[in-house]
Formats: structure tokens, C-alpha cells, sequence
């Protein structure tokens, strides 16, 4: 069961004035758009160009390399790039140092559907998902990457082409902020979604699949074949009340994904007790399917700080790096090193 506050209007959005400082012909359509992006670039993104600066390689690679020097093997290298002619000369293992190209293109695949439009709080994970496409879409075209995204709504409704640049920023948030809400849905289908993306994305790029995962079954094996090809990253958002339901006594709950109600009574211990045993189940089935199609995952809460979120997730992926991915040195090669 997926809750929708039952105290918010669904789809209701503030609209601000037009913004005074926005300039050129897309003033009237890119306002919001760019109060959003300018607030975030002072909030967010400011603060994670600080924290992640020399951190670029480890959270997102490029799709090329280039020799950059030599020098002798150290634990946690990669024994992939061992250079075996130099190790016999020298009889001292040496590797390759790369240097990576940065230019890539990454794509957010993102789940629109109505389970996505719930926020126990202030904020509803369509618009954790929103703020946090734009932040790393801002982050990577400041570098010159190009970015693109695949929207689901009922459907894969919407394909952003990859470009770079403030503006396509713009005009991606711009999308996002406009789309209407989606109807006489029968449930999500996050397999089309990610089939659709094996598809559209050619080129190896990063892919970022922005979703709660709630959804119906069969879309483990198309994400672990996306991750075949590219490198992939579960952007998972979940709210806090759907792990634990607190006391609240008689209350309404609505499907949001195919509009059945019914009452639910929330004074019942034992009631409160079976739906936290049964998400808690839940949780630990979607850590084990993400873990077995061999995706990074990054947890995003309505409730917490994407800052923070996003720095956690850079060191995860850092410190995975730093442990290596090609396993430990030959054995005949202990002696050498």
C-alpha cells in the first residue's frame, strides 16, 4: 500500500511572481525554473563544490583515458593496470597512472509516477527528486559534461536529449516543474522505464534511476542489464511514515497508484507493529535486488539533507575505489612489492 497525505491537495504547487532578474525570451517559461536553480546553486551546490573538489573521478567517470605516468605498485592499486614489460625490467611491480577524460553524459531516469507525489512533511519525493536532478545536472555541465533525462509518468512520456549548459538545465526543471498529474494510472511499470533507457542511451554513460521502487515486479533484470553497459546509480526515495506509521488514530488512506481507499486505525499497537514488520521486509528485498543487479544505491529521505546525502554517497564511492575493483596482487608478485 502507498500513502498520499491525505492533508495535502494533490498536485497543488505555490506559484511565485515572475521573476524580476530572469531575462531574455524564456523569461515568462524558465522563471520558477531559474529561482530554483539560483537558490540551489547558493545552497546546495556551492557547498558540494567545496566539499567534493579533487572528488570529481570517484562519484562519476568519463568514457576515456590517457597515460599519464608510471610509478611503483601500492596496496589497493588496480592490478589491472599493472605494466608487466616495466615490472619484469625493473623487477618492482609498477602501474599505470590515467588521467580521465571528464566529458561524459549522464541521464536521470526518472519515476514521476504517483507514488512519487507523497511527502509526510514539507517536502513530497517528486520534489526531493526534482532538487536533486537539478544540483548534479548543475554540478556536471559546470565541467562541460552533457546531461538528458527519460521521464515515467503512466509512461515513458518525455526523452530530454543530452546537452550541456545553465540553460538546458533550465529547461530541464522547467519540465519537471510543468507536467501534469498523472491519471488513471494501474500501477508503475519501472521496466519500461529502464528498457526504454537500453534503448535511447547508446554511448556508456551515468546513469542515475531517480525512483521510490515501488513498483510492480520485473524490473530487476532490466536494470541489471543497464548496468551491463553503463554505470548505474539507484537514486531511492522513500519518506519516513512509510516505514512506521505513528499513533494517529482513524485515518483515510489512498492508494496513490490506483486510487483504492479504505480506513485504517492507527490506535492499534499491534496494526502499527505488522506494517513496520512488513516494510521492514521490504526494505531489506530492495537492498538485496539493487545489490544484486551490482548498482551503487544513494538513499534520499524527504526528511533529509541532500548535502549531506550526496558527500556520504562520494565517500562511499571513494573509499570503494581506494579498496580497488581487480582483486589483490598476483601472488608470485607479494615477494617484489
Amino acid at each position: 500500500m502507498v500513502f498520499r497525505n491525505p492533508f495535502r491537495r494533490k498536485g497543488a504547487v505555490e506559484e511565485a511572481p515572475p521573476d524580476p532578474v530572469a531575462t531574455g525570451p524564456a523569461t515568462g517559461e524558465t522563471g520558477s525554473a531559474e529561482r530554483v536553480l539560483r537558490r540551489l546553486e547558493w545552497s546546495v551546490i556551492r557547498r558540494l563544490d567545496g566539499l567534493l573538489q579533487g572528488d570529481y573521478r570517484t562519484l562519476m567517470r568519463g568514457a576515456g583515458l590517457d597515460l599519464a605516468d608510471l610509478r611503483e605498485y601500492q596496496h589497493h592499486d588496480d592490478v589491472r593496470h599493472i605494466d608487466w614489460n616495466v615490472t619484469a625490467r625493473l623487477q618492482v611491480p609498477h602501474v599505470r597512472v590515467f588521467t580521465e577524460d571528464r566529458e561524459m553524459a549522464a541521464w536521470f531516469l526518472l519515476d514521476l509516477s504517483p507514488s512519487m507525489d507523497f511527502g509526510s512533511h514539507t517536502e513530497r519525493k517528486q520534489g526531493v527528486a526534482a532538487e536533486f536532478v537539478a544540483v548534479l545536472a548543475r554540478l556536471l555541465t559546470r565541467h562541460g559534461n552533457r546531461v538528458g533525462a527519460l521521464v515515467y509518468g503512466t509512461g515513458v512520456d518525455t526523452v530530454i536529449p543530452a546537452r550541456g549548459g545553465r540553460r538546458h538545465v533550465l529547461q530541464m526543471l522547467h519540465t519537471l516543474q510543468h507536467r501534469p498529474d498523472a491519471k488513471d494510472s494501474t500501477g508503475t511499470r519501472l521496466h519500461e522505464l529502464l528498457t526504454a533507457a537500453g534503448n535511447v542511451v547508446r554511448r556508456r554513460s551515468t546513469v542515475f534511476v531517480v525512483s521510490d521502487f515501488i513498483s510492480e515486479p520485473g524490473w530487476e533484470k532490466p536494470l541489471a542489464q543497464l548496468a551491463l553497459r553503463h554505470e548505474v546509480v539507484a537514486v531511492r526515495l522513500h519518506d519516513p511514515l512509510e516505514l512506521e506509521l505513528p499513533d494517529l488514530g482513524l485515518i483515510p488512506v489512498i492508494d496513490a497508484e490506483t486510487g483504492e481507499q479504505l480506513m485504517v486505525d492507527t490506535s492499534d499497537k499491534g496494526f502499527r507493529q505488522r506494517f513496520a514488520r512488513i516494510a521492514a521486509q521490504r526494505e531489506a528485498d530492495l537492498r538485496a535486488a539493487l545489490a544484486h543487479a551490482g548498482v551503487d544505491t544513494l538513499e534520499l529521505s524527504t526528511e533529509g539533507d541532500l548535502v549531506d546525502a550526496v558527500v556520504r554517497f562520494a565517500d562511499l564511492r571513494r573509499q570503494r575505489t581506494r579498496r580497488g575493483t581487480g582483486g589483490a596482487l598476483p601472488r608470485h608478485l607479494h615477494q617484489a612489492a
